[in-house]
């Protein structure tokens, strides 16, 4: 082998032991300067001597390694990856390789392949600003991670009227302490009732966490042409989480509740492609695939062990259970009219004659709006009657009555009443 074929690391070896054969170099010194111990250079000294330049080049250099992957393999990998896999990246196609064509083969590998493939190309680590770290939580249900993701979940085959791509929300929210997803659902934006529906039923089903952590601005997207609602969001779902005794921290930053902000962009790269493998088309299937496939692989592949084992989610109480329906409603508060009407959302309600407790006009009354859009209206824990007027009620120059209570206003009391055991004076 001629000197000009030799690496630059080679040619260097070569020269210090020429010059410690020549005795211009004590072995010791060049010792150091390569790395290796005195020994081998009275070996590299023999080789040198026997066969020149040659002896300072590995032995296998420029032979086939015990470990390479047939080329065959290769090309067949690559053209699965190019036809079925096209957009995803060196991991997620590894795992899919071996998932669902039973191709075993590293990710780093992969990766080397569809870079010189260009199927791949690497991203540029971002520069960012220092922030200091927060350790996890140490028990699962101490505090969740909640927020929502609006994303072309199921690319074109979600489409309105017209054709055109509809925009899905995604809520989700993540145990800090594990990692894993502990509930998440697709809707039609990040509004009251579907907040309200998502946190009912992950208390009635996991019970509930001690403490929620959501963004303080941007959580519900005011600013989303999708979110709907969200002048009240936060006061009714403040109220709701304080009747439940639920702690909620907001964040100042995406940052300062990076899991589940992370959690969205793995989703909205593995889930999404996930949904197109499995064909799914609409929010309803995505739902039945996120309970039954993808939560469920998505926490055995990536949640962690919490330092300390305990599950400390608090199970609804009684009086909770019962009242839950009326916890997670739209209350606000309206005032009772002279003529006993009460005007809500550009329709009038009329209180029946007979109430469970006493009513009088101008007193204030919280109207509750259902998740099932049904009405109730309150007065200290009493549900009122009332019947729904189909216009707004004309003025009435009869006389009003002055209060409405438990009885008609011509009641008379039975002979055993004890007004009655008394003796006029």
């Amino acid at each position: 082998m001629a000197d000009h074929t030799l690496t630059a690391e080679e040619q260097c070896k070569f020269d210090i032991i020429t010059k410690v054969i020549k005795k211009d170099m004590k072995p010791g010194h060049a010792a150091r300067l390569l790395g290796i111990s005195p020994r081998q250079i009275r070996r590299l000294k023999i080789a040198v001597r026997a066969h020149g330049a040659t002896a300072t080049v590995h032995k296998l250099k420029g032979k086939v390694s015990n470990h390479h992957i047939a080329i065959a393999v290769k090309e067949k990998a690559l053209q699965i990856i190019e036809e079925t896999y096209p957009d995803f990246k060196p991991g997620f196609a590894t795992e899919k390789l071996e998932e669902n064509h039973q191709i075993h083969i590293t990710s780093q590998t992969i990766r080397v392949w569809m870079s010189e493939k260009g199927l791949w190309n690497p991203r540029k680590q971002k520069l960012s600003a220092y922030r200091s770290w927060r350790p996890r939580k140490e028990y699962f249900g101490e505090l969740e991670q909640f927020d929502g993701s609006y994303h072309f979940w199921f690319e074109n085959r979600f489409i309105d009227a017209a054709g055109n791509p509809i925009e899905a929300c995604l809520l989700a929210a993540i145990d800090d302490a594990t990692s894993a997803i502990t509930k998440a659902s697709f809707s039609a934006n990040e509004g009251v009732n579907a907040v309200f529906s998502f946190w009912k039923e992950y208390c009635e089903t996991r019970g509930k966490p001690l403490g929620i952590y959501l963004d303080k601005f941007s959580t519900y997207k005011i600013n989303h042409k999708s979110a709907v609602d969200n002048s009240e969001l936060m006061t009714q779902f403040q109220r709701a989480m304080q009747q439940l005794g639920i702690h909620l921290i907001t964040a100042h930053s995406p940052q300062a509740k990076g899991r589940i902000e992370r959690l969205f962009q793995t989703l909205q790269d593995r889930l999404v492609k996930d949904m197109r493998l499995a064909n799914i088309t609409t929010p309803e299937e995505g739902n039945a695939f996120l309970q039954a496939v993808f939560i469920p692989k998505f926490n055995k592949q990536f949640a962690v062990i919490p330092a300390k084992e305990d599950n400390i989610h608090k199970q609804l109480l009684l009086q909770e259970k019962a009242k839950i329906d009326h916890i997670f409603s739209v209350k606000e508060t309206r005032r009772v009219n002279l003529d006993f009407t009460i005007q809500f959302k550009n329709k009038w309600y009329q209180l029946t004659e007979i109430q469970p407790t006493t009513i009088r006009p101008l007193m204030r009354v919280t109207v509750e709006t259902m998740l099932d859009q049904t009405i109730h209206i309150l007065l200290n824990d009493h549900e009122l009657a009332f019947i729904i007027l189909p216009e707004k009620p004309k003025k009435q120059r009869i006389k009003q009555p002055a209060i409405l209570t438990t009885h008609t206003l011509n009641y008379k009391p039975p002979p055993d009443h004890p007004w009655r055991k008394y003796p006029n004076k």
